[in-house]
């Protein structure tokens, strides 16, 4: 079974964060990527572009409409995702785990969603 996880970020509360623990807080990100890397379940992992640059596209009269993001109404932005492969949702908990989102970043509202997924690829 594959397994898409979210990794959250509260905007307000990392940006209250002063700049030297910020980069404190995302340099110890690395060895926990290389971790969750080593458990040769990891499919995908990604972080995302700067949320200013995001659009929204929404069904609107036989078309879409495109709006400046972000997407939804939340305290809470994705700021990354990741693809694992388990072969239960147990194993598939161990290896988010791992991810900094799970670990760190507390004072910055971090967070991880972890969700079954069917997985298809194109072509």
């Amino acid at each position: 079974m594959k397994y898409l996880g979210l990794a959250y970020y509260t905007p307000e509360k990392f940006a209250a964060m002063a700049p030297f623990d910020v980069q404190a807080l995302e340099g110890q990100c690395p060895a926990l990527d290389e971790k969750m890397q080593a458990t040769g379940k990891m499919l995908v992992s990604a972080s995302l572009g700067d949320r200013t640059q995001w659009r929204t596209l929404r069904p609107s009269g036989g078309k879409a409409r495109i709006t400046d993001g972000p997407y939804t109404e939340s305290k809470e932005v994705v700021g990354g995702f990741f693809i694992i492969e388990a072969g239960d949702p147990d194993e598939a908990l161990r290896i988010a785990s791992m991810h900094p989102a799970a670990t760190l970043g507390e004072e910055g509202g971090w967070a991880v969603e972890l969700i079954p997924m069917d997985f298809y690829l194109a072509g």
